[in-house]
C-alpha cells in the first residue's frame, strides 16, 4: 500500500515570512528524500489568477462577502485540481495560505466566522497547520513593495487576533516568526518531521 500523503499549511499575516518558509520546508523535506510539493492560495488556476489581478491589486477593497466567495471558489478549484491529486499520489503538500486566511482576513473585516466556515465546509482539514506569529509593526517595516488594500496596521492587528483565536481553538499551532529565517525554518522542520513520524507518513 502506498504511503498516504500529508497536507501541511503555513499561515501568517502578510510579510510574516510564510512564503519563504513554505518553500524552505519543501526544499528541506526533498533533501531528506521525501516527495514534497509547494502550492499557494490564491492558486495559479483561473479563479486564483483573477483574484490576484482584480481583487488584491486595487486601491479600494471589494465587498468582503464577494472577496470571501471568490476565495472559497478558488479553494474548490485548487483542492480538486492540485491538492487532492497530489495527496492521492502520497505526496506531502505544503500550502502557503489556506482556509484560515479566509477566516482571518474576511473575519477581521467583519464577516461572520461561522458563515466563512460554512462556505468553506468542503475544504480538507489540514494534517498540520502552522501560524507564524509576527507583529504587524514588524511586517509593515519589512514590506518593500506597494502595500495591498489589506496591508494596513489596523487591519493586520485584527487579522492577527483572529489567527490567534484559531490557534486557541486548537486548529493551528503557533511558532515565533520574527527570529532569523534559518531559526524559524529549523522550528518548522522539527514540527513537520515530528508530525510526519507520529502520523506514520514517513
Amino acid at each position: 500500500m502506498a504511503k498516504r500523503g500529508a497536507f501541511i499549511c503555513i499561515e501568517g499575516i502578510d510579510a510574516s515570512g510564510k512564503t519563504t518558509q513554505a518553500k524552505i520546508l519543501v526544499r528541506k523535506l526533498r533533501r531528506k528524500g521525501l516527495d514534497a510539493a509547494y502550492t499557494t492560495e490564491p492558486s495559479r488556476g483561473k479563479v486564483g489568477t483573477f483574484i490576484r489581478r482584480y481583487i488584491l491589486d486595487r486601491e479600494k477593497r471589494v465587498p468582503t462577502t464577494l472577496e470571501a466567495l471568490l476565495f472559497a471558489a478558488d479553494r474548490v478549484d485548487h483542492l480538486e485540481n492540485e491538492v487532492k491529486p497530489a495527496l492521492e499520489k502520497g505526496r506531502i503538500v505544503v500550502c502557503d495560505r489556506y482556509v484560515y486566511s479566509s477566516i482571518a482576513y474576511q473575519g477581521a473585516a467583519g464577516l461572520s466566522l461561522d458563515w466563512i466556515q460554512c462556505i468553506n465546509q468542503f475544504a480538507l482539514v489540514p494534517d498540520l497547520a502552522v501560524f507564524l506569529d509576527v507583529s504587524p509593526e514588524i511586517v509593515l517595516k519589512r514590506l518593500k513593495r506597494n502595500k495591498t488594500v489589506m496591508e494596513t496596521n489596523a487591519n493586520l492587528q485584527k487579522v492577527r487576533e483572529v489567527y490567534l483565536k484559531i490557534v486557541r481553538d486548537g486548529k493551528m499551532i503557533t511558532l515565533e516568526g520574527d527570529k532569523p529565517i534559518e531559526e524559524v525554518a529549523k522550528d518548522i522542520l522539527r514540527v513537520a518531521l515530528d508530525f510526519l513520524e507520529r502520523s506514520h507518513a514517513l
